[in-house]
């Protein structure tokens, strides 16, 4: 990094003069490594210590979180690579959940299922985040501060209000997992606005990653980066920022597409309407909303009451952020615009941009902005709060209001290892779990299936000797012996992409009235049925435009570093 005098006021330089690292900073280099990580790793580790007592939080998407990590798990040990179909929610109906939902912490989550023991996988999982997130904010932190206050910075994102109100109330392990990405967003945009050629590439993976965490985030972070750089784009006069910004979107589009052109194109393939349906709508989760659901008004008073903690402590410690309001004005007013913008959205006075502007409604939540507010609060109280007792009384503070929101209006929810266990029994009896609205195909109707049906069963009068010779997550075949012609109804949502051949001609199947399940049609005599997920064109060109994508910012980068090596010979 080069520093320079001359530009302190720069938006992503630092004002201080660079020197060469002496034999007892070289020798040290372990430790100022191993630090910052140990505080981060040890300050994560203490939000968990209820954990010990009371057991894993039981949080409103846990089990659809943990039930998706057994899920893949299982088909992993079946040689499905990139799972699409959930087999057994719905109680073994099926829905294609892993088209829809992105696979970055589904992965992460089934990798730690299969290496450590199931009790701890999620205690586990949040720790991991918690700590990239604080490393990830620790890297941001020292482009302008220096190593004692990155550490304080890093600490506060990793164990932020929002963060624990995630962990012992939400279990939302995707938006969690994409808190890591905050940080580092602003400093891509930061280096754009420093003119640097080559940015657009990490930016782009970036947003691509956004895609692949989770798509309410994605959403933000995309809103974000559209304020980030019309702000800077103004101040700098600079319309060159525009087309990084645009190019970098469409990048990360094309780099995330073998998931995001299917969970686009298939949308109209289920439910998807659901997903902003009455109590996830935006109209019913402004700050201090009341609905007719106790619960939920419940939680929203906790959420509500953390938020107006981080707007009010975010802009009082932005006023008092004398030094940054004098040397670094530009960069000052751009994160206080982004603070101001986050915690207006959360009330219902913006009730019409959630209606109009695209795709905003699927946030379904406006405290979700919390997200981004948080690494705003956290960079305002570390520069804003030199006093280290001061900074001591805002951590008691926040604490004190997570402790009374737990024991005065909603608290958390716990599971123990028994309820734990029973999930995994549930997946190994073939017995399955609930399934989500939005991803239940269209015309499937879940409350009125029978969950312990058989896999086949004839759906008229005729009689019939089936024998099922295998029942996989994405492929099935049966026999089916049938004294006259008739329909098998089988335990297995009808889908597009499921592919149905009997006696080796695809046949088209019906679904049954009420339920949903689907009808295969049969002759009279020996049948062998054949059911298989197929990979449909949305998915295909979704892949190979991923591919092509990362093989063109290959050659790119290539091509550009033996051009950067030719100019300094």
């Amino acid at each position: 990094m080069k520093f320079c005098w001359a530009r302190g006021a720069s938006l992503g330089k630092t004002s201080r003069t660079e020197h060469p690292p002496s034999p007892r900073v070289s020798a040290s280099g372990s430790s100022l490594l191993w630090t910052p990580l140990l505080a981060i790793g040890a300050a994560a580790f203490a939000a968990e210590i209820p954990f010990f007592f009371f057991g894993t939080p039981s949080g409103h998407d846990v089990e659809f979180h943990l039930y998706s990590w057994l899920e893949i798990l299982s088909q992993w040990k079946q040689g499905i690579f990139y799972p699409r179909w959930a087999a057994l929610a719905h109680f073994a109906y099926g829905e294609p959940r892993f088209l829809f939902y992105p696979p970055a912490s589904w992965t992460l989550g089934a990798a730690l299922s299969a290496i450590l023991p199931w009790s701890v996988a999620a205690s586990v999982y949040i720790w991991i985040v918690l700590v990239a997130a604080g490393v990830s904010m620790f890297v941001l932190m020292r482009r302008w501060l220096d190593r004692r206050d990155a550490i304080f910075a890093a600490v506060l994102y990793a164990v932020n209000p929002y963060h624990l109100v995630i962990v012992y109330w939400r279990s939302a392990f995707a938006e969690l997992l994409a808190s890591c990405l905050v940080p580092l967003l602003l400093i891509l945009v930061l280096k754009a606005a420093d003119g640097e050629r080559r940015v657009v590439v990490p930016l782009s993976l970036l947003l691509a990653a956004a895609w692949l965490t989770n798509a309410p985030a994605a959403i933000m972070i995309h809103y974000s980066l559209a304020l980030l750089i019309l702000l800077l784009a103004w101040q700098r006069r600079s319309p060159r920022l525009l087309l990084v910004g645009a190019a970098a979107v469409a990048v990360g589009a094309c780099l995330s597409a073998f998931y995001l052109l299917p969970a686009i194109y298939e949308q109209k393939w289920v439910n998807i309407a659901e997903a902003v349906s009455g109590g996830s709508r935006p109209q019913d989760n402004f700050l201090f909303i009341h609905t007719s659901d106790a619960d939920h008004d419940a939680f929203n008073r906790v959420i509500s009451w953390v938020a107006v903690l981080e707007i009010v402590v975010t802009l009082t410690a932005a006023w008092a952020c004398t030094s940054w309001r004098e040397s670094k004005r530009a960069l000052w007013n751009t994160l206080l615009c982004w603070a101001v913008a986050c915690g207006i959205v959360m009330f219902p006075v913006t009730a019409l941009l959630w209606k109009f502007l695209p795709k905003l409604a699927f946030m379904q939540f406006p405290w979700r902005w919390l997200l981004c507010l948080s690494m705003i609060f956290t960079i305002f109280v570390t520069v804003g709060v030199r006093r280290w007792w001061l900074r001591t009384a805002i951590c008691l503070v926040t604490i004190l209001v997570i402790a009374t929101a737990w024991h005065r209006i909603q608290p958390p929810w716990w599971d123990q290892a028994a309820d734990l266990r029973e999930m995994q029994d549930n997946m190994a009896d073939g017995t399955g779990y609930e399934g989500v609205d939005e991803y239940t195909p269209v015309g499937a109707e879940p409350t009125a299936i029978q969950p312990d049906t058989r896999k086949v069963r004839v759906d008229g009068a005729s009689h019939a000797a089936i024998h099922v010779y295998y029942w996989n997550p994405e492929s099935k075949m049966f026999t089916a012996k049938m004294s006259a012609p008739d329909q098998l109804a089988l335990r297995l949502f009808r889908y597009p992409a499921w592919k149905v051949e009997v006696n080796g001609r695809v046949v088209e199947t019906a679904e049954r009235e009420g339920t949903g399940q689907m009808l295969v049609p049969v002759e009279a005599g020996m049948n062998r049925v054949q059911i298989t997920f197929v990979r449909t064109w949305d998915r295909t060109v979704g892949g190979w435009l991923s591919i092509v994508s990362v093989l063109s910012l290959i050659l790119w980068w290539r091509l550009t570093r033996m051009q950067t090596n030719r100019g300094q010979r």
